[in-house]
């Protein structure tokens, strides 16, 4: 394991595996845990309020240090400082039995605040007129010829936008109305996996059934497509038969095709064939909506001037803003004290540390770069010097590199124990490559990006 972020994460997810900490908890008292540092005995960790240091260590340090044990066979001292010079919050620190039904009090109006993604559910503003517009004229129409000019529809824009709220719209609106029809709604991860399983297991008939015979296609982060030959080519003659036949479809992707550069040409020019609609950063209205409609559905009284700070400090995405006030109403409801502008810079502090992406281990890069080149990860550890092998193997050297900055040295432990000379010229290898071959240069790019995207969700 490469850091105490990754440490701590396996941690986490050790007590969601075997339901040491209710979803609850782990979401309004361990996620805000911020790593300070760790040196096999003292894992340290830093919370904005004395309130905060409280609750887990009263409760959650003896779970934490058993998970520690668990994950890394050590027994680990918790330590929590609190950074913020602000007073506790009031309140007095519930015993278990309170503590557990409170959480089984905000697991419930947590559930009870989830929506479906509807249209109806969905925060109209500048940002997103003309994509939800679209997006609710394709359901309307959904089966007519005559609407060949919104084949496909083609939504893009950063994520948590809400891209996968108006695809998922178009599904649930078509479902409604036309039941008998066969919508197939999959990410593009998704598509990869089916597509890996149906060549491993000589079912290809049947993946090209599956997709081929949809009357409605919906095509979540088509990018990740980028640099998957096979998978583009399946998704090629998918998309020209089902365009073909007047069947519609949805694609989503965090830029415009003309931007896809890594996507085979004959795939980006029917994607511009169609119609196209971006999705942008709410603007403040909007954003003061989507707060407002948020505390609302968890029964939150949120005073006017806390949303609007809000509204004016988390200025990045849709999702960003929902978290926050879920958090709000935990802090809320456990401290018993009304909602306050301190309060909510304290969540605003936690929800933008949650923002930075979770730590990107050799693991997931060399899996990544396999996956582009049609090779297995133990191939790229292994003395294989196939031509396809060699090139992906100094690709994820170099990537490996660029990312995460590891020493040359522990890079080549990574890759089967290789020695330091042949990692300084695997980099330099690719380094001069790209600079010379621009379609390298754009697939590498390319593999970075997903890499980097993919850890942020």
């Amino acid at each position: 394991m490469n850091s105490f972020e990754e440490v701590f994460e396996n941690v986490k997810q050790y007590c969601r595996d075997n339901d040491k900490i209710p979803a609850i908890a782990i979401k309004t008292w361990i996620d805000p845990l911020k790593t300070v540092s760790f040196d096999g005995k003292d894992a340290v960790f830093s919370v904005d309020t004395e309130f905060q240091k409280n609750i887990v260590m009263t409760t959650y340090a003896s779970v934490l240090g058993d998970a520690f044990l668990n994950v890394l066979g050590l027994n680990v001292n918790i330590i929590i400082n609190v950074e913020s010079d602000e007073p506790a919050l009031s309140g007095q620190i519930p015993t278990d039995d309170e503590l557990e039904k409170k959480n089984a009090e905000l697991e419930k109006s947590v559930k009870f605040a989830n929506y479906d993604y509807t249209f109806d559910t969905f925060i109209e503003g500048p940002s997103n007129s003309f994509a939800l517009a679209c997006s609710k004229s394709v359901a309307k129409n959904c089966g007519e010829r005559e609407i060949s000019g919104y084949n496909p529809l083609f939504i893009y824009g950063p994520s948590g936008m809400g891209k996968t709220h108006l695809i998922t719209a178009i599904a649930n609106e078509v479902r409604k109305n036309h039941p008998s029809f066969n919508i197939v709604y999959v990410t593009s991860e998704t598509f990869g996996n089916d597509l890996i399983s149906a060549i491993k297991n000589n079912l290809i008939s049947d993946f090209q059934e599956k997709y081929r015979n949809a009357d409605m296609l919906l095509i979540d982060d088509i990018q990740f497509f980028a640099g998957k030959e096979r998978m583009q080519e399946e998704f090629f003659h998918t998309f020209y038969k089902l365009h073909q036949e007047g069947k519609q479809i949805v694609i989503t992707s965090d830029k415009p095709p003309k931007e896809l550069i890594t996507l085979e040409s004959r795939l980006r020019t029917r994607f511009e064939g169609g119609l196209i609609a971006d999705i942008s950063a709410p603007d403040y209205e909007t954003r003061l909506a989507i707060i407002n409609r948020k505390s609302e559905l968890l029964d939150m009284k949120m005073p006017a001037e806390v949303s609007e700070f809000m509204a004016n400090r988390l200025k990045s995405n849709i999702r960003q803003l929902e978290g926050a006030v879920i958090r709000l109403k935990a802090l809320n409801h456990f401290a018993g004290s009304p909602i306050t502008i301190s309060m909510a810079q304290s969540v605003i502090r936690d929800v933008l540390t949650d923002e930075q992406p979770i730590p990107i281990t050799v693991e997931k890069i060399i899996s990544e770069v396999s996956t582009v080149y049609g090779v297995s990860p133990e191939d790229l550890r292994s003395n294989k010097r196939s031509q396809q092998v060699s090139i992906a193997r100094k690709v994820a050297i170099y990537v490996v590199r660029e990312i995460t900055q590891m020493p040359l040295a522990s890079i080549g432990t990574e890759f089967g124990g290789r020695d330091h000379s042949t990692i300084v010229y695997s980099v330099n290898s690719v380094t001069e490559a790209i600079q010379k071959d621009q379609n390298l240069s754009n697939l590498v790019n390319d593999i970075i990006k997903n890499i980097r995207d993919k850890s942020k969700t």
